[in-house]
C-alpha cells in the first residue's frame, strides 16, 4: 500500500478471534472499530464483503432486500480462502488483493463515514492497520471491486 502513496500505522497484538475479542484491542488504537463479514447470495454465485463497526449489528434479510438477493449467508470456509486467501478470524478488505477475478463487492456501511481514520486487519488477525477514510476510499479505488456504500443501520 505504501506504493499507492497510502499511509498507515500498524499496532501488533495477541491474535483476535471475534469481534467480541476486538474490544479488548488497548484504546490508543485510533479509529473506527471494523468488523468485516463475508457473506454469499442464497445461490453461491455472489459473494459480499459487508465492512461495518465494530458495535454494529447487520440484518441479514434487511441487507439482501437492498441487494435484491432472495437471501444472504455466511460463506464456508472454503469459499473464504478461495476468493480471499485468509481464514476466518482474518477477514479484512485487505483480503481483496486476493480477489484476482475482482468476485466480492464490498458492501460498506455509511455510518463509518464520520470517524476520520479506521481500523483493520492487515489480512492477519495479530495486528491493527489504521489509516485515514480518504486513504482507506482511495484504497478501495484502487483495487478495483465494486464498491457500494449503504446505510446498515
Amino acid at each position: 500500500m505504501k506504493k499507492w502513496g497510502i499511509s498507515f500505522l500498524v499496532y501488533d497484538h495477541p491474535p483476535i478471534l471475534t469481534s467480541d475479542d476486538a474490544f479488548l484491542l488497548p484504546d490508543d488504537i485510533e479509529g473506527g472499530r471494523c468488523k468485516n463479514l463475508f457473506l454469499r447470495n442464497n445461490e453461491g454465485t455472489r459473494h459480499y464483503l459487508v465492512v461495518l463497526g465494530l458495535e454494529s449489528q447487520c440484518d441479514l434479510k434487511r441487507l439482501a432486500n437492498k441487494l435484491n438477493e432472495k437471501r444472504l449467508g455466511f460463506a464456508s470456509e472454503d469459499r473464504l480462502i478461495r476468493f480471499l486467501g485468509v481464514s476466518s478470524g482474518s477477514v479484512s478488505p485487505f483480503n481483496l488483493l486476493n480477489d484476482n477475478g475482482k468476485d466480492v463487492v464490498i458492501i460498506f456501511d455509511k455510518l463509518l463515514l464520520r470517524y476520520e481514520k479506521l481500523a483493520f486487519h492487515p489480512n492477519e488477525n495479530n495486528a491493527t492497520l489504521v489509516l485515514s477514510v480518504s486513504d482507506f476510499k482511495n484504497y478501495l479505488r484502487l483495487i478495483g471491486n465494486r464498491v457500494e456504500f449503504i446505510d446498515l443501520s
